[in-house]
Formats: C-alpha cells, sequence, structure tokens
C-alpha cells in the first residue's frame, strides 16, 4: 500500500510563507493592552490547557506570543511589566521549536504533580495558580482588575487564582482578543493561503490513489502524508465518508472502494503554523444513481451561486439565502431559515431528543471484522448544518457563521467556507465546498488548485 503514491506530484508547486514576524506579534500585544487600559484592567491572564495527544485546548496563547503548549501569560497592562509565561506544568512534553515565545521576559516551569505518575503530592492546577498569584503580586497587582482569557478548562485555574488572590476584582476580557480575530492581516492571510494550499495537494494525492480495491484507510493516509510532508501540523483534522450513499462524515475504517461508490472528503482542518483552511470534495467512482447525480449538481450550484456574490459589504446572510436557492427551486427545501431547516442531526420540533432509527444496514467491510452496523445515521434528510459555512483562522477561537440571521457584512480579509451539504440517509449525499478570502474588489478562492466539480473515476 506504500507504493499507491509512487509517481505523485501536485500539479502546483507549495512555497510556504516563513514564520509571522515578531513585528506582527507586537502589533497584537499592543492592541491588547491598550483595549485592556481602556477597560480599565490592570493586567490580562491568559490560560490554555493540554488536551488530547500534543494538543492545546485554544490557540490564544498562540496568537498572542507563538506559544504551542500549555500555560498562563499574564499580560501587565503597563508597558514597563514584561510578560510571564507558566507553563510545563503538564506530562505531555512537546519542546519548542517551533513555538519558542514571543516578546516574554520570563518562563517559568510549574512541573506536573501528582501521586500516581510522581510521588510528589500536590495538584498542577493548584501550584499554576499559586505561581500566577505570586506574579501579579510581584507586580503590585493583589488588589488588582485582572481581565481573563481562557476557555471551558480554564474554570479550575480561574476559580483556584480567584480564591488566592480574594482582594482582586476579575472579569472576563474574551473578547479583547476575540475581537482581532474577524479580519486577517496580510501575513496571516498568508498562512491561510497555505493551509489551503496543503489541502488542495492532499486532495490531487487522494484523487491519485483512489480506484477499486483501495481502502478507505490508503486514500486517507495518501491525503495525510501528502499534506504533512509539506508542513501542515495535524493529521486528525478531516473526515472521509466512503459507501454507495454519499455520507459526508467519518474515519475509515476498512471499507474497500467499489464501483457506485460515493467519496466525501471533508477538510475541517488542515494547519499550517497555526491557521486552518477547510474545504469538501466528492469523488464518484463509476456510475451514480438520478437521484445522487442530482444532489451533487444541486450542491456544486450552490457553492457557485453564493460565490458570485462574495465581496465586501455583501450581508452573510445573502450568501446564505443565495446558496439555498438552489435547494428551493428543485423542491428539497421550503426556505433558507437557519432556525426552521430540517437538517441531519436536529432534535425533535419541541426540543426533545430524536431517536435514532434502528435498522440491520448491510455493509460488507464492517461484517467481514464481525461487526455489524444496526442504525441508521443520521435520522433526517437535509444539509449536515443548517448554515451555509463559517470562518476559519485558528483552531478553538471564535467563528461567525454564513447564515440566514447574520446580517454582518463582509470586509476584506476575512476569511471564511462555503460548503453545500445536502444527505438523504441510504440514498444520496454530497458536502462540497470552498475556502474564500475576501479582497478589497471582490474574494480569492483559497483552494483553487482543484475543482469544485465532483472528481470521477472510471471504472
Amino acid at each position: 500500500m506504500e507504493r499507491l503514491l509512487e509517481g505523485f506530484e501536485p500539479d502546483f508547486v507549495f512555497e510556504p510563507p516563513p514564520p509571522l514576524p515578531e513585528a506582527e506579534f507586537a502589533e497584537r500585544l499592543r492592541r491588547i493592552r491598550r483595549q485592556a487600559a481602556v477597560e480599565e484592567l490592570d493586567a490580562i491572564v491568559l490560560h490554555c490547557d493540554q488536551i488530547g495527544w500534543y494538543h492545546t485546548s485554544n490557540s490564544y496563547l498562540r496568537y498572542v506570543c507563538d506559544w504551542m503548549r500549555e500555560g498562563m501569560l499574564i499580560v501587565p497592562t503597563d508597558t514597563d511589566k514584561g510578560l510571564q509565561l507558566l507553563s510545563f506544568f503538564s506530562d505531555s512534553v512537546l519542546l519548542p521549536p517551533a513555538g519558542e515565545p514571543l516578546l516574554v521576559e520570563d518562563i517559568w516551569q510549574v512541573g506536573p504533580w501528582g501521586r500516581e505518575a510522581l510521588d510528589r503530592p500536590g495538584s498542577p492546577i493548584a501550584k499554576a495558580a499559586e505561581g500566577c498569584a505570586g506574579i501579579l503580586r510581584r507586580f503590585g497587582l493583589g488588589r488588582g482588575r485582572i481581565g481573563l482569557v481562557g476557555d471551558k478548562t480554564s474554570h479550575d485555574y480561574f476559580a483556584a487564582l480567584g480564591k488566592l488572590l480574594p482582594d482582586c476584582a476579575f472579569a472576563d476580557a474574551n473578547a479583547i482578543v476575540d475581537n482581532l480575530q474577524r479580519r486577517r492581516s496580510r501575513a496571516e492571510q498568508a498562512r491561510l493561503r497555505a493551509a489551503a494550499q496543503l489541502i488542495d495537494i492532499g486532495l490531487q494525492a487522494a484523487y491519485h490513489v483512489t480506484r477499486p480495491g483501495v481502502a478507505d484507510r490508503e486514500i486517507y493516509a495518501a491525503f495525510t502524508f501528502a499534506q504533512l510532508a509539506r508542513g501542515g501540523e495535524t493529521g486528525d483534522g478531516y473526515q472521509i465518508g466512503v459507501n454507495r450513499y454519499g455520507t459526508h462524515c467519518g474515519k475509515p475504517y476498512g471499507h474497500v472502494v467499489r464501483p457506485g461508490d460515493l467519496i466525501n472528503i471533508y477538510v475541517s482542518n488542515v494547519t499550517y503554523q497555526g491557521y486552518f483552511a477547510q474545504s469538501a470534495r466528492m469523488i464518484a467512482v463509476g456510475d451514480l444513481t438520478r437521484e445522487q447525480e442530482a444532489v451533487l449538481e444541486m450542491t456544486t450550484d450552490a457553492v457557485r451561486r453564493a460565490e458570485r456574490l462574495i465581496r465586501p459589504g455583501v450581508a452573510m446572510s445573502d450568501l446564505h439565502a443565495a446558496a439555498f436557492t438552489a435547494y428551493t427551486e428543485r423542491g428539497y427545501l421550503k426556505d433558507d431559515r437557519t432556525r426552521t431547516m430540517p437538517f441531519n442531526w436536529a432534535a425533535q420540533d419541541d426540543g426533545t431528543p430524536r431517536r435514532i432509527p434502528s435498522a440491520d444496514v448491510e455493509d460488507i467491510d464492517w461484517q467481514a471484522q464481525g461487526r455489524r452496523l444496526s442504525h441508521v445515521y443520521p435520522p433526517l434528510k437535509g444539509p449536515h448544518n443548517p448554515n451555509l459555512g463559517h470562518a476559519v483562522g485558528m483552531p478553538k477561537m471564535p467563528v461567525f457563521n454564513v447564515s440566514s440571521h447574520n446580517c454582518d457584512r463582509a470586509e476584506e480579509g476575512m476569511v471564511f467556507v462555503v460548503h453545500a451539504q445536502w444527505l438523504d440517509p441510504l440514498k444520496a449525499g454530497s458536502n462540497i465546498g470552498d475556502c474564500y478570502l475576501v479582497t478589497d474588489d471582490g474574494y480569492e478562492r483559497l483552494t483553487c488548485h482543484t475543482a469544485l466539480d465532483v472528481h470521477r473515476v472510471a471504472v
């Protein structure tokens, strides 16, 4: 199977941009400190935790100082006080480079704690909070007003910090950083463009190996190798669905490609230097049913209808509406309203949970492994989500949606994905889309090196 990629070369040359310049981080820090002063904050504490296998729970520290692992970053509002970083309180060791922090005066190693693994009684959460409290007191901020930036994993750290500093006033300051995520600088755009090119290289590699007899694992592996070998940071940010119905979410499990299969590669996240792009493509293996061809044509048409409108000043709701006319004109949907649109994973209309239907569904390759598929996924026909797309940028950072209720207008520097989806369980499905950068006079299609149209594999 390792020989499947023999002879593969993408049809364009990938030219990776260099790391973000320190000046870009300095400008971010300037803006953050200025907003902290406006909000009467004496300092900001940003928290990021370690989760899973060498992943972080958010991108806040990477955005502010290019730190790739867990930590608590203390940003004093006064510029004569340097940034302080508390880190290394996880035993998931990941050392720089890449990711040496910029603009940070001191890094403090908290150390992992615990009886079972280290025979050192203590809690890394408590130790990190104690270290943070000590630095704030040393800066004379033991009675200050402190802004907190983090996510759900930050709760215990911030709660411990509050107990240690009872005279401090704490405020949610996520918006100070979140508000910088709407429009991307030229340097950020270069990283998003690189991420999109890695997606296209991965797709071209997947196309190169796809044919009857090849397993979904091999297609997934070809995509992964091609993008990781050129600088992609993770290999688990996408799904592959392979069957004769067009399922557009899944992970490889050993399905062998056969004539009549519909393959979706749903690239939710390929990351380059901290920034991710997204797209989706369909592969048809041989002849399809008339209904499947109709769904593929509809979703492709929907993306193109939205694309024609992309420019500064257009409302996100107008892009959403334009795309879904492809559905309403064909009778698949009554209207484009996000709130009432049927979609694959909706609960009951009254808000109660919906039961997944039970049924014996034939799956030769799964059954060969001694298992069986005994439910129909998903339970409803419709789009995967009741909207057209969303912003892309840094993982676990806030995004806006391209939906019927978003009346915000596009601005130069915005980057978002437009993906049209439809799945009628056990009949027909499609998920197809592109990544776009809003320019000063229109748009740039970042995933431009593979066609939106269905890729056909002759049988």
